[in-house]
């Protein structure tokens, strides 16, 4: 019997999810869908096919600012999916993450931003007024904000222990398809209104 070769193993994934507007952003695109199943149940060339395109830049919205929107590590990067792009940044190369409204993550000179992670602004105010009362700016409670600023900060450490510093090597991608349905749309629509 002879021995098979291993597997190549599959590069860890830790995905961190998204702490706000998922609900809405479903909400949103229920919404939109049913403007659109009337906007063409009533079928016109007139205002009918108005509705319809906006409604259709409406889903694509909704798609792009809530639910596009995602953060995690792999291998040796943290990508950060944003609204247009994605940001594939070099655990080693990140100097410090820290969690507001948004995940702000510094390379260098340069800071990367993600909505997935952040606090509300309840949140927000639940911890200035608690950190007024203890007159400490730490947060209070353990949540799950603090826990992926500590996660992120302790992968990025590890990584430059175990690689070395890296001072550069973040990579921008596009996302085309949505910027190119963005701006179609809106052309679609602006020319609708000059037409009808």
């Amino acid at each position: 019997m002879t021995d098979r070769p291993a597997e190549p193993a599959e590069p860890a994934v830790e995905r961190f999810h998204a702490t706000n507007g998922r609900i809405s952003g479903y909400v949103g695109l229920g919404c939109t869908a049913v403007v659109l199943v009337l906007a063409i149940a009533g079928w016109s060339t007139g205002r009918a096919l108005g509705v319809a395109i906006v409604a259709v830049l409406g889903a694509l919205l909704v798609w792009v600012v809530m639910l596009r929107p995602g953060m995690w590590v792999e291998d040796r990067d943290l990508v950060m999916r944003s609204m247009y792009h994605t940001d594939t940044i070099p655990l080693a190369a990140i100097d410090r993450v820290a969690v507001g409204q948004v995940t702000a993550v510094s390379v260098g000179e340069k800071r990367y931003l993600s909505p997935v992670v952040g606090y509300t602004a309840r949140q927000t105010v639940r911890q200035r007024s608690a950190a007024k009362k203890t007159g400490s700016a730490a947060s209070p409670l353990d949540t799950y904000q603090v826990f992926v600023e500590e996660r992120l900060t302790h992968l990025a450490t590890e990584a430059r222990e175990r690689y070395g510093a890296v001072t550069d090597g973040v990579r921008r991608a596009y996302a085309w398809p949505e910027l190119a349905g963005t701006v179609a749309l809106i052309v679609a629509f602006l020319v609708w209104l000059l037409v009808f």
